[in-house]
């Protein structure tokens, strides 16, 4: 036990990363994130698979891993040969057996050859061969050091005194909040940001918005979080040829559109705007481009027919949708959008025909809005239930890098600066504290469908 308490208190201070077949289809992308450091008890490690599954690690297995990616990254990333590959099996087990003497080189080939078993059954959706444990985000919270995910609102909705979107959405959670409208970083800053946010231990990056696609400097700020998994939120208006072919080069990991209708007319009154054709056509150039896309439509009484917007989706090409109900903040908690949230029964008919299209259909559908639907719902159709991670698996950095609990709190505390103040101070800020906690305990609701959580709200 002293050899392997050494050996986290001195390796274990920040995550390591790697990406297995990173240029061949199926790419694993994997981040090990060690626990607060403990003198006393054991706190698992985690690892997660493509910025998603959630994994607990065992300390032997942890400290195998860690000294695998460590050897593997100094490699770089030029083709190995047999002979390499067996002299950097041999560095990592040298090391390994510092800690664990009496372990031979073959018993840990054999773990490392199952963990990898493991971590590619996972990320391939199947069921893993060798079972590992689980352990959920709210038992974790205690020992995290920071969120998995911070959504960065690269851009404001509006900018210099003007609309600064090509879109003005009736349901818009970002509109008519605190920083709607707001001085923007600078490239400079932002890249910042980003590298603030590897030093707190965060693996994946999200941008928005806003509408991101605003900033020309966009593709350069992806291609400067290449380390993380990086996915980009648009109404796609803007998904170019070109444009996708730059977001590819920059390695971005999934691109979510948003797409309100097969129907034009409903999609374009639903945005305030007459883009339909040009979404439609980003669709099919981010799905032409070989980019990861996901379709994302928020339900209300004008789109309920919402399985035939995936029956749509699919003869675009698309596998991966989304849809959510209506969240009760920015734009969306106007009389206009309230008068259109549709019912849990209703939600329910939506999710379940689209649910039962998709099952057919060789697609896969999330429901992203906790509270809504049982969780009974969801087992019987084998999707993930939805739940709440505001300060806990998910943050936000509005677009002059102030921290925030998720980007649909805007109106709710500040919780830091991303420029100027140090992470564990933002993290350890007992606002920050009283979200997580009512996450970890309230996972499956949201706070923002609930009674005031903060009696000393700003």
């Amino acid at each position: 036990m002293l050899r392997e308490k050494y050996y986290e208190w001195k390796n274990w201070k920040e995550m390591v990363h790697t990406t297995w077949n990173p240029d061949g289809p199926g790419a694993i992308r994997i981040h090990l994130i060690p626990p607060r450091f403990s003198l006393w008890k054991f706190v698992p490690s985690v690892v997660i698979l493509n910025g998603n599954q959630i994994l607990p690690l065992n300390e032997s297995w942890a400290i195998l891993l860690t000294e695998f990616i460590r050897h593997l990254n100094e490699h770089g990333e030029k083709t190995m040969t047999e002979e390499e590959l067996d002299e950097l099996l041999d560095e990592t087990c040298s090391e390994v057996q510092k800690v664990y003497p009496s372990a031979s080189r073959e018993r840990l080939m054999e773990d490392l050859d199952q963990m990898a078993g493991v971590f590619e059954d996972i990320a391939r959706g199947r069921e893993p061969k060798l079972k590992i444990g689980q352990m959920s985000i709210g038992e974790y919270a205690p020992y995290m050091k920071a969120p998995h995910r911070m959504d960065l609102m690269v851009s404001s909705m509006e900018k210099e005194g003007k609309w600064n979107c090509n879109q003005k959405c009736l349901h818009c959670y970002a509109a008519g909040q605190k920083y709607a409208e707001t001085k923007e970083l600078t490239t400079q800053e932002w890249k910042k940001v980003i590298q603030a946010c590897r030093n707190a231990g965060i693996v994946q990056l999200t941008f928005t918005g806003g509408e991101p696609t605003m900033r020309e400097d966009l593709p350069e700020l992806i291609g400067e979080a290449k380390w993380f998994i990086t996915r980009l939120n648009t109404n796609g208006i803007r998904l170019t040829k070109e444009y996708c072919k730059k977001l590819r080069e920059a390695e971005l990991d999934n691109v979510q559109i948003t797409l309100y209708s097969n129907n034009r007319d409903i999609h374009n009154c639903l945005t305030g705007s007459k883009h339909f054709d040009q979404t439609v056509e980003g669709i099919k150039n981010a799905v032409s481009a070989g980019l990861s896309v996901n379709v994302n439509t928020p339900l209300c009484t004008q789109n309920q027919d919402y399985v035939e917007t995936v029956k749509f989706l699919k003869s675009l090409g698309v596998v991966y949708v989304t849809c959510s109900g209506l969240i009760p903040t920015g734009n969306a908690k106007t009389e206009a959008s309230a008068s259109m949230r549709l019912s849990k029964e209703e939600i329910a008919r939506c999710v379940g025909d689209a649910a039962e299209f998709c099952f057919q259909n060789q697609m896969e559908i999330t429901f992203t809005s906790p509270g809504w639907l049982s969780e009974s719902f969801f087992q019987e159709r084998g999707m993930e239930t939805p739940s709440c991670g505001a300060a806990l698996s998910n943050m936000a950095v509005t677009p002059d890098g102030k921290a925030v609990a998720c980007q649909s709190c805007l109106d709710r505390e500040i919780l830091g600066d991303m420029l100027l103040d140090d992470w564990k101070k933002i993290w350890k800020n007992p606002k920050c504290r009283r979200y997580r906690e009512y996450a970890a305990k309230m996972f499956k609701k949201c706070p923002l469908w609930e009674e005031e959580i903060h009696e000393d709200r700003e």
